[in-house]
């Protein structure tokens, strides 16, 4: 018997868990050496205590229910709960109870008890670093999918408004690529300190990734989240600095609203980005509420950009041409190529919606060479039809103008269809001789192959005349917003008569674009405008509608 006593002493007292012994009242009658580690009580400062002190209030009620169970001789192996060390704080711990019976009678149980709170810190790290963001320390987009999912259930119910603000920092790439991405991080941190200071009561920040974070504005309708949105703006008024140097910086800020933009979270986030979206094309640092109709401005851009990469291969480009009449013969003997792309899914994209996708992927390259290509192309064609010389302008993009090999792709194309490179005009906007240093050099390999250079929409950029001494150019092109007022605006009438002039005088050839009407044709006419083009002569037309048209015959019909 006192073997067994030994025993059973042996396997309490060694036990790495605390082991309590108590009564059906649930005062504490023994304890194991772990007892006293884990609870920082001596055994007497224990024997006069019930094992319900030391178990926090709010974990009492189920802790309760194990000890009811466990008396009634059901072994229990209770869910996790907080235990109450001697200097007052709280060990999370895995309890177990076992009924102690006696003669068939159950006279007490054993608690046993296993400090989880080393493991209970580490699970609590893993889940702050699942739902936050390591470089802000902002919630993350994760955290915010729940939170929404969770207001989406229960505004449902209580049918209450929210607002989300979807937020980015404008030029933030530029300021990353020149300053660094260290600085590019310091940034980023200083903009979420400063959105934590403008946090108020039912508003939370996340940082969604990259440079864009998202305001949750809970309880507020759509003026409030206008306020708080201009309020979020004006804090940004104020500079940031980073090593001494100051910089401002701006945010641009697109808002959804539930339920009237959408009852889903995913919803709410996609139309807050296509407010943000419509806030960057119509010049950044504002705020902007979503509409339905910003749905309608276009498919989607990613998909968008999908298609047009493959557009090329799929064969969905397809050039048009618009013909320039020389209004003193009116013989046509040069035209304009214009992009169209119709695609599979999506029908006919607008040029105004894809070639600026073009731009800001660099798809506009690759496409812009099988422009120059489809153009010579036709030129061969069409000369060899007439036995004419017919001249095709095509439009050469500011980026496509800078590539480094622009010059040797046309060159190439020309040789290919041994065509004459007079017969090809390349189009360029003011804006991209705007760097003379990088233009001058590749204008004059490209006249020095032959090649017609002209300058499209002359007149709406922002540069001297002087660049026309400077640059080697055939051809003025006159925007059409001077054509369409000619009747009304006589500011515009004496601009389009000093161009013509100018050109004139500098030898150039000179272009109306968007001619309509016949009035407009007659004072170009007297002005002594060579040519012009626009919807009163031929809207752009297919390669063989233009053939059959215009290339077979020798004059227009007007």
């Amino acid at each position: 018997m006192i073997d067994s006593e030994q025993r059973y002493r042996s396997l309490i007292d060694h036990n790495l868990d605390a082991v309590f012994s108590i009564d059906l009242k649930g005062k504490i009658l023994d304890v194991n050496p772990a007892a006293q580690l884990l609870t920082g009580y001596t055994v007497k400062q224990l024997k006069s205590k019930r094992i319900t002190s030391l178990i926090c209030e709010n974990d009492l009620p189920p802790f309760q229910e194990v000890l009811s169970d466990t008396k009634m001789g059901n072994a229990k192996e209770s869910l996790d709960c907080r235990f109450m060390h001697r200097k007052g704080k709280f060990l999370t711990v895995h309890l177990k109870t076992i009924p102690i019976v006696i003669h068939s009678e159950i006279k007490g149980m054993y608690i046993i008890i296993r400090d989880l709170s080393e493991q209970a810190k580490s699970t609590e790290l893993i889940k702050y670093m699942a739902f936050h963001d390591q470089l802000t320390g902002l919630r993350n987009r994760r955290a915010l999918l729940d939170q929404l999912d969770s207001l989406v259930k229960n505004k449902k119910k209580q049918k209450t408004e929210f607002a989300l603000l979807f937020l980015d920092i404008d030029r933030f790439k530029y300021l990353n690529d020149t300053l660094g991405h260290l600085v590019g991080d310091q940034i980023l941190k200083q903009v979420a300190h400063r959105l934590i200071d403008i946090q108020k009561e039912n508003c939370t920040v996340y940082r969604q990734g990259g440079d864009e974070f998202i305001i949750l504005l809970e309880k507020t309708d759509r003026q409030s989240a206008g306020e708080f949105a201009q309020k979020v703006l004006f804090r940004f008024n104020e500079s940031f600095y980073f090593n001494s140097q100051e910089y401002y910086i701006t945010p641009s800020i697109g808002i959804s609203l539930f339920p009237n933009d959408g009852k889903d979270a995913e919803t709410l986030i996609k139309y807050a980005d296509e407010a943000l979206y419509s806030v960057k094309e119509k010049g950044k640092a504002h705020y902007q509420f979503y509409r339905s109709d910003m749905q309608s401005t276009g498919v989607n851009i990613i998909a968008l950009e999908a298609h047009l990469r493959k557009a090329i291969e799929r064969d969905e480009l397809e050039l048009y041409y618009q013909p320039q009449i020389n209004l003193l013969t009116n013989e046509i003997s040069s035209f304009e190529a214009l992009l169209r792309w119709h695609n599979s899914e999506f029908g006919f994209i607008s040029p105004a919606e894809f070639i600026p996708l073009a731009e800001d992927t660099g798809l506009i390259i690759p496409i812009g060479n099988w422009v120059i290509d489809g153009a010579c192309r036709q030129i061969q064609e069409w000369t060899e039809k007439t036995g004419k010389p017919i001249r095709i302008a095509i439009n050469i993009s500011p980026k496509q103008f800078m590539q480094l090999d622009l010059v040797r792709v046309i060159k190439s194309s020309i040789e290919k269809y041994n065509i004459d490179p007079c017969l090809l005009e390349i189009e360029i906007t003011e804006g991209a001789m705007q760097d003379t240093k990088e233009t001058i050099p590749i204008l004059k390999r490209l006249k020095d192959l032959g090649i017609k250079i002209s300058v499209d929409d002359f007149g709406t950029g922002y540069s001297s005349l002087s660049y026309l001494k400077q640059f080697p150019i055939d051809v003025l092109k006159i925007d059409q917003s001077f054509i369409r007022d000619i009747k009304y605006n006589g500011k515009d009438a004496a601009i389009i008569t000093t161009i013509i002039h100018l050109g004139n005088s500098l030898g150039m050839e000179v272009i109306a674009e968007g001619v309509e009407e016949q009035s407009q044709v007659d004072f170009l006419t007297n002005a002594d405008c060579e040519k012009a083009q626009g919807f009163f002569f031929a809207r752009p037309l297919r390669a063989q509608e233009a053939e059959e048209k215009f290339i077979l015959k020798p004059k227009t019909s007007s």
